[in-house]
């Protein structure tokens, strides 16, 4: 392929963020640029597109005009308009950042409560006040004044308490719920809050337990299977939980992923969770990571954000819904390099 046209002239000076600092590199040092499939994260740029920042908005027209150009002739208007810089830590250096993945669970559930189904999920409770810590997971649980504050509150029940934490700590879910009547309906359920309590990884606990070396999620289930009397202390080991709204899924909806902070669908494989204290949501980002999880050299939009995603060179990947899409999202850990692009 040849290459893209060169922009003349002086780097850029530095630019600082709130907890990071960006600094202005040449198109050539950003790893793979010239093999990208750019199309694929035009999909996740044209869903920036409707909710965009004041920086990206005079870029939009653009963005949608090319949506159906080359990928050579979309790669030459990136150079042209666009200077891409490198992420650090505040206080310079190139330290490797960290790259994690998460997905969208597909799960059945029941509306109401039975014998196979009874672990609730919650629509936020009406006494919960924005950024002010609330009942603890085990306080839910166990504390009258929280169950009576949750009582009415159900959307759906799940039949594993594992499956409703994978949920929680993913945000979001898609759900086939079988109705009173029996008939069945899909329905996502989206992040509508949380108890705004640390978020406890159960998997370093019980790694710190000596209780298992593989903190997977099918590691974790097979723990919990031989040890049902403990799988409460390991719950209880998050305080966090998430709240839930209902949303349709219908043919559209179905296509894309859930909405991230950004209040725009997110996009599998081209949408990622930052720290918007280091990467304004929007900014496209050249993401390049090399694991046994994974080999990542691509452009993506910064969409989301969570509440284990902190720091200067720090991305959470939105993989999909698909049983691969779980599969990648669990086992990515692994170093990170990240170049925000912005207009010149």
């Amino acid at each position: 392929m040849a290459s893209s046209p060169a922009v003349a002239g002086p780097l850029p000076a530095s630019v600082l963020q709130a907890k990071s600092q960006w600094v202005a590199v040449t198109w050539a040092d950003l790893p793979g640029f010239e093999d990208d499939a750019l199309h694929e994260a035009w999909n996740a740029w044209l869903k920036s597109c409707e909710r965009p920042g004041p920086v990206f908005a005079p870029l939009c027209p653009d963005v949608r005009r090319l949506s159906i150009a080359s990928a050579t002739e979309q790669r030459a208007w990136l150079v042209a308009r666009l200077q891409p810089y490198r992420v650090e830590a505040l206080g310079g250096g190139a330290t490797p950042g960290l790259l994690t993945g998460y997905f969208e669970p597909v799960m059945e559930a029941s509306r109401l409560p039975t014998a196979a189904f009874s672990v609730p999920l919650y629509q936020t409770p009406a006494a919960l006040s924005p950024r002010q810590p609330w009942f603890t997971r085990q306080e839910m649980e166990t504390l009258p004044a929280a169950k009576a504050a949750l009582k009415g509150r159900e959307i759906a029940y799940l039949a594993d308490p594992i499956d409703a934490l994978i949920l929680q700590i993913q945000g979001s879910g898609r759900m086939r719920i079988t109705q009173p009547d029996g008939s069945q309906k899909w329905v996502r359920l989206a992040f509508a809050g949380s108890n705004e309590q640390p978020y406890k990884s159960v998997g370093r606990w019980l790694l710190d337990q000596g209780a298992l070396r593989d903190a997977s999620w099918p590691g974790i289930k097979a723990w919990a299977a031989q040890n049902p009397t403990r799988v409460n202390d390991m719950l209880w080991s998050n305080p966090r939980t998430v709240f839930f709204r209902e949303e349709a899924l219908g043919g559209l909806e179905s296509s894309f992923g859930p909405k991230g902070a950004q209040g725009v669908a997110l996009t599998p494989g081209r949408s990622i969770a930052v720290d918007p204290g280091s990467i304004p949501y929007g900014t496209p980002v050249w993401l390049a990571s090399r694991g046994p999880g994974a080999n990542l050299q691509k452009l993506v939009l910064a969409q989301d954000t969570g509440s284990a995603i902190v720091g200067a060179v720090r991305a959470d990947y939105f993989a999909g819904w698909s049983p691969e899409a779980a599969e990648l999202a669990g086992r990515l850990k692994q170093p990170l390099s990240l170049w925000v692009l912005w207009p010149r």
